[in-house]
């Protein structure tokens, strides 16, 4: 049997692609070791076709003592299923399935451009033309730098659909600017909780009214997450009834307010370390 032709991304259909991450043969390559969970590097190959993904097996997950057990593959598609819903293809494609290791989170694998810089520590007070503040940052021997991060449409994006999801460990080094200018956002399994955890780089446009776009994007969810819509049907099947009610809540609190959300103070609103 011929090996399967490694095909490149962008040559396939967001459909195609579950489907080869959803029934491809699954092979283990190599596992990235710096993941607090099994992070596993492998190839999926169906019809021919072979890509790069990631596999997560749940048997793989840590336990969180604010999260049930078993659960964080399950958020993990969760993200996926609202990024689409946002119209903005933030997260890579990504589908619950069987493994080698068991039941497990599948993820289109995504090259990074090395040279993209989306953050920043400076010695500056004030952030430069097109960049935002974070706060500072304790950068050794008593010295602080100014942590930023880019005033990017892409990342604003991002902002506000993780104050939907309620993500509660956006880093730096979660952040997949692509060489065709495209933006991925990955590790999502802390995410989705119905008490307020969200902890995020992304702060510098706290307190804005948020873009047209986004309030489209937010009206667009809203009316998905309606009892008996698919995505709100889709939801049921990965996250508790409390868990869809509560981003529920916060679509219709961010249309309501009309802005980006601040740090509400009552949890660390930056995720340490932060890359």
């Amino acid at each position: 049997m011929p090996a399967p032709e490694r095909i490149p991304t962008g040559r396939v259909s967001a459909g195609d692609m579950l489907t080869l991450l959803t029934k491809g043969e699954l092979t283990i390559r190599g596992q990235v070791r710096e993941a607090s969970n099994a992070v596993l590097f492998c190839s999926v190959a169906y019809e021919g076709d072979e890509i790069h993904c990631v596999y997560k097996p749940i048997a793989g997950e840590r336990p969180l003592w604010d999260f049930p057990d078993g659960t964080l593959a399950q958020r993990e598609v969760a993200a996926y299923e609202l990024s689409e819903a946002t119209g903005w293809g933030l997260v890579p494609p990504t589908v619950l399935r069987d493994g080698p290791y068991g039941q497990g989170m599948v993820q289109l694998w995504i090259e990074a451009d090395p040279e993209a810089a989306l953050l920043a520590l400076v010695e500056d007070e004030e952030p430069g033309e097109g960049w935002k503040a974070v706060g500072f940052a304790d950068v050794g021997e008593g010295r602080t730098a100014l942590l930023v991060h880019a005033d990017d449409e892409r990342l604003r994006r991002l902002a506000v659909l993780d104050a939907v999801i309620n993500n509660g460990d956006r880093k730096g080094g979660h952040l997949l600017p692509t060489a065709d200018g495209a933006l991925y956002a990955i590790d999502h399994g802390v995410t989705f909780n119905a008490e307020d955890k969200l902890r995020t780089l992304l702060w510098g446009w706290a307190g804005e009214p948020l873009p047209e776009e986004a309030t489209r994007a937010l009206a667009s969810v809203a009316a998905a997450l309606v009892d008996g819509a698919a995505l709100a049907a889709r939801l049921a099947e990965l996250l508790t009834p409390d868990e869809v009610a509560a981003v529920r809540d916060r679509v219709a609190a961010l249309l309501t307010s009309g802005t980006h959300p601040v740090p509400s103070g009552e949890w660390p609103a930056i995720p340490w370390p932060p890359v």
